[in-house]
C-alpha cells in the first residue's frame, strides 16, 4: 500500500480527506496547528511526499495516489504547487496554497539576494505569481499578506482567505504567575533575523540596568547583540532550547518581547513567539502594525495585553519596559488580558473556525461533513 493511502483505508468513505501535498517538511507550527483543525473538523489527512516536486503529479498518478476531497499545499512548499495544482485539475479537485511568505518578497526585499529590478527577481516573481494565480485557493495568515499577494502576485480578492497561525494550544498553555523577583524579568527568543530586530531590543537592554534581560536563540544578529551589551551582569543569552520548553521559559518570564524589524515584512506577519506568548497568558512589548486586527490597535485597546512601540526604535522599548517595570503589580491583570485576547482572535477555535469557512467557500456542500466538538 502507498503512502498516501494508509490512513485512507482505515477511514470511513464518507469522511472527507485532504491530500497534504509536501515534498519535505511536516513539522513547522504552522502546518501543525493546520492539521490538527482539519482533523477537528472532521477531515483525514493523507500525506504525500513526492521524491521530486516538479514531476510530482506523474509519481502520483503511477503511485495510485488515493483522490481525495481537497489537495493541500503548506507553508514555504511553493516549489511543489505546480505539479499539485496539474494533478489537482486533471481529477477535479480543489488546490489550496499556503505560502505564509512570499519567495519573491523574501529573496528581494529581506535577503537582499536579488536587486528588485533585475532579471532574476522579475523571474521570480512571474514563476511565484502563477503558481499563485494558478490555486483555487492562497491563504494568508494576516490581512496584510492577503492584500500583498493580491498587489504583488495578482491574486484575485475572491481567491484569498485569511487564517491566523495561532499557537500549539496543547504545548503553549496558559502559565502561572512566576515567582516574585527584585527585578522585572523579559524574554527575546528568536532566530536572530533582521525582521525580529533583536538588535534594538540589545540596545535597550544596555540603558535598562534595573532589568533582568535574557535572549534565547542563535542566528546571524546574535554576534552583534551580545556587542552591543557588552557581556553585561543583567543580560543573559542562552543557546536556542529545545521547542517543547519554550513554554516553560515563558512562563517564567514577565514580560515577553515580539520584533522590531523595520522592513515591510516585519510589518505585515504576528510571529510565532507572539501568538505563543499570548497563549500563555503573558504580557508582549511589541512594533505596531497593521497585521493585527484593527481593534487591537485603538486607543480604547490599552488592555489587549499588548504594549505598542515604533518599529526599529530602541528607545521606544525602554520607554515601554520601564513603564511596565514601574507597575509590576498590574502584570497579573495584563496576562489575563494577554490571554483574552488570543482567545478571541487567534485561539485554535478561531483558526478551525476559518479554516470551515474556507472549505465551505471552494468545496460542493456534500464534501463536508459535521464539525465535531471541539
Amino acid at each position: 500500500m502507498n503512502q498516501a493511502s494508509v490512513n485512507s483505508a482505515q477511514t470511513s468513505e464518507t469522511t472527507p480527506t485532504v491530500l497534504w501535498w509536501s515534498r519535505s517538511g511536516r513539522d513547522y507550527s504552522r502546518d501543525r496547528v493546520l492539521r490538527q483543525a482539519f482533523r477537528k473538523l472532521g477531515w483525514a489527512i493523507d500525506d504525500y511526499a513526492p521524491l521530486l516536486s516538479s514531476t510530482a503529479d506523474i509519481e502520483a498518478s503511477l503511485r495510485g495516489v488515493k483522490i481525495p476531497q481537497l489537495v493541500w499545499v503548506p507553508c514555504f512548499r511553493q516549489r511543489d504547487a505546480a505539479a499539485a495544482g496539474r494533478w489537482a485539475r486533471k481529477h477535479n479537485v480543489p488546490v489550496v496554497l499556503d505560502p505564509l511568505i512570499s519567495a519573491w518578497d523574501k529573496q528581494v526585499f529581506e535577503r537582499h539576494k536579488l536587486p528588485e529590478n533585475s532579471v532574476q527577481a522579475q523571474r521570480l516573481l512571474r514563476w511565484e505569481s502563477r503558481l499563485f494565480n494558478n490555486s483555487d485557493m492562497v491563504i494568508a495568515d494576516t490581512n496584510c499578506h492577503a492584500e500583498f499577494f493580491r498587489t504583488a502576485h495578482h491574486v484575485d480578492a475572491s481567491k484569498l482567505a485569511v487564517i491566523p497561525v495561532g499557537a500549539e494550544e496543547e504545548l503553549f498553555v496558559r502559565q502561572p504567575q512566576p515567582a516574585a523577583s527584585s527585578m522585572l524579568r523579559v524574554l527575546f527568543y528568536g532566530s536572530f533575523i533582521g525582521l525580529q530586530g533583536p538588535q534594538f531590543i540589545a540596545q535597550a537592554a544596555k540603558h535598562v540596568p534595573e532589568v533582568s534581560w535574557t535572549f534565547i536563540g542563535s542566528g546571524p544578529l546574535l554576534d552583534q547583540c551580545r556587542d552591543i551589551v557588552h557581556n553585561a551582569d543583567h543580560v543573559e543569552f542562552i543557546p536556542r532550547v529545545p521547542y517543547a520548553e519554550l513554554a516553560s521559559r515563558i512562563g517564567a518570564a514577565d514580560v515577553l518581547l515580539g520584533v522590531f524589524g523595520t522592513s515591510r515584512k516585519a510589518g505585515r506577519v504576528i510571529p510565532n513567539k507572539v501568538y505563543q506568548a499570548i497563549a500563555c497568558g503573558r504580557p508582549v512589548i511589541t512594533r505596531v502594525s497593521d497585521a493585527y486586527p484593527q481593534s487591537l490597535r485603538t486607543p480604547s485597546a490599552a488592555d489587549s495585553g499588548i504594549t505598542w512601540v515604533s518599529a526599529g526604535s530602541s528607545p521606544a522599548i525602554v520607554a515601554a519596559v520601564r513603564s511596565i517595570a514601574k507597575a509590576r503589580q498590574a502584570l497579573p491583570a495584563m496576562g489575563e488580558s494577554a490571554s483574552a485576547t488570543y482567545d478571541k482572535y487567534f485561539s485554535n477555535q478561531v483558526v478551525r473556525e476559518c479554516l470551515s469557512a474556507v472549505l465551505q467557500q471552494i468545496l460542493p456542500a456534500q464534501a463536508i461533513i459535521p464539525q465535531r466538538a471541539a
